[in-house]
């Protein structure tokens, strides 16, 4: 009987660990279907009151029953976001590496500019022009 009575405590730790999971996997469940109810646009402000006073109330079945009525665009809405702060991403960095990048910057116009103009292939009124255009001024705008 001793034996027994020293089984049970394992047991009894899993079962907790279980419980435990399972609790914080609901909690998270229930921020994000916050967070997709709050993120919405096309329902009223009534109607996301309405769905988080079930979700409130009746946490397990609201729950349940906004991810079988809304799981799939609730999905299709999570990526479409996940896809627009992708997109902003990458125009971001397009947008510094462009600034930035290898040959783009106002001395490496101009180095580019007077190579052409070394070669003959511009004149140099076309290289004043290049140059102030790397130094964003117009032509008729004196140098400082």
């Amino acid at each position: 009987m001793l034996l027994a009575q020293d089984t049970y405590p394992l047991l009894d730790l899993f079962w907790t660990m279980l419980v435990f999971f399972g609790f914080v996997l609901w909690f998270w469940m229930i921020f994000v279907i916050f967070g997709d109810i709050f993120r919405r646009d096309d329902i009223g402000g009534w109607s996301k009151a309405i769905w988080t006073i079930v979700i409130i109330f009746l946490p397990i079945v609201g729950s349940l029953v906004y991810l079988i009525a809304e799981g799939r665009k609730m999905g299709e809405r999570r990526r479409s976001d996940a896809a627009a702060a992708r997109e902003a991403y990458e125009h971001d960095v397009r947008r510094i590496a462009g600034a930035n990048g290898a040959g783009s910057g106002p001395t490496d116009q101009i180095a580019d500019a007077k190579r052409l103009l070394d070669q003959g292939a511009i004149t140099p009124e076309e290289y004043d022009a290049l140059k102030a255009k790397a130094l964003g001024r117009s032509l008729g705008e004196p140098a400082h």
